[in-house]
């Protein structure tokens, strides 16, 4: 088994709405936000996807993320992330993911039973906005 590069996205969610669960001093909630962005590698296009994680009173979060990637060339690939994501190191929390893909288009149908990991990071813009960045990887 080997990983192949796959492709890069890189996603601005401009805000993110919360509610928290237990309290103040507790860290339990649910998150909401949608991003948009870009891919670029063996799938290049425009991604757009909204993501509702889980937020533990640890501060740890559970990623649940799907939209859509419309690709350069014409075709639509609908994803589907599912994750874990640390709540270190403050300020570039990392991220680790698993994805499914799906697109109608024979191009890209190779996706439909293709098995892929993604490691990244969530990263705070100074201009309140979040910035996501994975890079994936298909298991050979």
């Amino acid at each position: 088994m080997r990983l192949e590069p796959l492709y890069r996205v890189q996603v601005t969610v401009p805000h993110i709405w919360g509610a928290d669960l237990t309290g103040s001093d507790n860290l339990e909630g649910q998150l909401f936000g949608i991003g948009e962005g870009r891919r670029e590698g063996r799938i290049t296009g425009r991604f757009v996807g909204a993501n509702h994680p889980h937020r533990r009173s640890d501060g740890t979060f559970l990623p649940n993320f799907q939209g859509i990637i419309e690709t350069d060339d014409g075709a639509d690939v609908l994803f589907d992330y599912e994750g874990y994501g640390r709540a270190y190191p403050a300020g570039r929390r990392q991220i680790v993911a698993g994805p499914t893909h799906l697109s109608d288009d024979e191009r890209y149908s190779w996706l439909n039973d293709s098995l892929s990991v993604g490691v990244g990071e969530v990263r705070p813009r100074e201009n309140g906005t979040t910035e996501v960045v994975i890079e994936w990887s298909e298991l050979v």
